[in-house]
């Protein structure tokens, strides 16, 4: 017997449930009417959104998706639907997804595993149920299974399913996009087709949701242990399967791959998905953003750029008396070779008044620190101003680097509603600025602007190394103490001096304040700043 199963890699907004609703009973018509599909499955918490947060706490949410998911119920006739909601039963939470057959709801399956770590915090939310059972429906004679997402991670999920009798098991989810994590993922799904024999269609959920982009790269497993190539990531597109029982394989009937990409290009789309995302679903066409002639806002721009198009995107020039007639040259270079309209406001002025307010209060005090921030306080203060008169949304331009030691100022170059690159060290900066050149066509970044010194131009001939090691020391420290949560006894152990160390790590550690204020920001690594790494501020540990 063969099945033809459609995989709606879409994007479902979180808390649009009316919205989603009508699309998913569409969808199911246009599984069914236009591919022929037995079977379609959306991702994990589609009607609701992943992740719903504390949505999740009011009745009247959990009380329309209820009514949504009975309404859909009537639109799965010719063909079975498998959709994710949230299920309220009495004072618990489930993370459900429904069987949607024959115009009802025929079985529902509860989340067995719940994820809390990283950027997951289902426990607050969700319940286990202790009576759970296994979920196995036929369809056309062929024993289906369904487990959801984390359930996937452990063995006995599938297992129990499998031994209740399905031969192919269905996957929703909502796994966010990190490097690396695809060949994990592959990994993960060959190995359970090893312990059970049974085949395994894999959706996950596409686009971006504040601080999270979510991948798609959806992938079906045979059930001898052949993983097929994952759809393209970060896209939105129907994905339609035959699946032969007899001999467990699925064959490709629509499936658009990415072919060989790399992990650099991902992880630039990536940035460009949530880019779009954020702007789109939050009701931003147009954005800003601070041009330096540097290379982290030089990124930005050609991220912006290409996420909403360059008529949608204003560069501003904002020099002051420390600023070298390069950055100003790289910067107006880079904007016409863009097509992005730039505008220079200098900043000067306002910069002066500061110092001429604060006179008579700072007479017997040397210039120090502070007036460098005044500085990067007056652009944030100018740039803050064009977005809200002229409408649209400031992109801020901090790398993972900076937000990590604290070398950015709060209200000033941090001000902000979206920070592209906050997850992106700086030597990834640069190590992705050179590879977006390498694609399609001409340079988006000037050679001139990714070979020059970095320096925050807040005063004469200064340097970035001035008050950091260099990039590549400081990054390597950094990615042991935050991606690997390494102590700082084995950082010194692995080679690095131990002075820099110790500084460095206190800068990480008093930082903690500027981030816990720092706009949100796509999460491409394994451990980003934000929701998925939550320090106290007052902090006395520093191991």
């Amino acid at each position: 017997m063969s099945l033809r199963i459609a995989l709606a890699q879409f994007d479902f907004p979180v808390g649009a449930v009316s919205r989603n609703a009508e699309r998913i009973a569409a969808m199911i018509a246009e599984a069914r009417d236009e591919y022929g599909a037995d079977i379609v499955m959306f991702p994990e918490l589609a009607l609701s959104g992943y992740p719903p947060e504390d949505l999740l706490l009011r009745p009247s949410f959990l009380r329309d998706c209820s009514d949504a998911i009975g309404a859909m119920a009537a639109a799965a006739t010719g063909i079975v639907a498998v959709v994710g909601w949230p299920q309220a039963a009495g004072s618990v939470v489930y993370n459900a997804a429904s069987v949607l057959q024959d115009g009802k709801v025929a079985q529902t399956y509860r989340k067995r595993e719940l994820p809390n770590y990283a950027v997951f915090d289902e426990r607050r939310y969700f319940d286990v149920d202790p009576d759970r059972e296994d979920c196995v429906f036929e369809v056309k004679g062929v024993p289906v299974g369904l487990i959801i997402c984390e359930d996937l991670w452990f063995a006995e999920p599938i297992a129990s399913t499998v031994r209740n009798g399905a031969q192919l098991v269905l996957v929703p989810n909502a796994s966010p996009f990190e490097r690396d994590k695809h060949a994990q993922r592959d990994a993960l799904l060959a190995q359970r087709v090893h312990e059970t024999g049974a085949a395994i269609a894999y959706l996950n959920a596409v686009g971006g949701q504040d601080a999270v982009v979510f991948d798609g790269a959806s992938v079906v497993a045979d059930g001898d242990g052949a993983v097929h190539p994952a759809a393209a990531a970060f896209t939105d597109q129907w994905l339609v399967v035959d699946y032969d029982d007899a001999t467990r394989r699925f064959a490709p009937v629509q499936w658009m791959d990415d072919g060989a990409e790399s992990r650099d290009a991902l992880a630039w789309r990536a940035i460009v998905r949530g880019i779009q995302d954020y702007c789109g679903k939050n009701g931003f066409q147009k954005t800003w953003l601070g041009l330096s002639g540097g290379i982290d806002s030089s990124m930005v721009l050609a991220l912006a750029v290409d996420a909403l198009g360059a008529g949608n995107v204003t560069a501003v020039r904002l020099p002051s008396r420390y600023t070298a007639e390069l950055s100003n040259d790289l910067a107006d270079e880079q904007c016409k070779a863009l097509g992005v309209k730039m505008i220079t406001i200098p900043i000067e002025k306002p910069f002066q008044g500061y110092l001429d307010a604060l006179a008579e209060v700072f007479a017997d005090k040397a210039v120090d620190v502070t007036e460098e921030n005044l500085q990067s306080r007056a652009r944030g203060a100018m740039l803050m101003a064009l977005a809200n008169k002229l409408g649209g949304l400031l992109l801020t331009t901090g790398n993972k680097s900076e937000y990590a030691v604290g070398y950015a100022t709060i209200y000033g170059d941090m001000c902000g509603g979206y920070a592209p690159i906050k997850d992106i060290y700086k030597t990834e900066v640069f190590a992705l600025c050179r590879w977006r050149n390498t694609v399609g066509g001409a340079p988006v970044i000037p050679p001139g602007v990714i070979s020059r010194p970095p320096s925050a131009e807040l005063r004469d001939n200064q340097k970035d190394e001035d008050s950091l090691p260099p990039y590549d020391v400081l990054d390597a420290i950094l990615l042991r103490h935050i991606d690997q949560e390494q102590s700082r006894d084995e950082i010194v152990r692995a080679g690095f001096d131990a002075a820099i160390v110790d500084r460095m790590l206190r800068l990480v550690r008093i930082s903690e304040w500027k981030r816990h204020q720092a706009a949100p920001g796509p999460k491409v690594s394994r451990r980003a700043f934000g929701r998925e790494r939550r320090y106290p501020i007052t902090n006395g540990y520093s191991a």
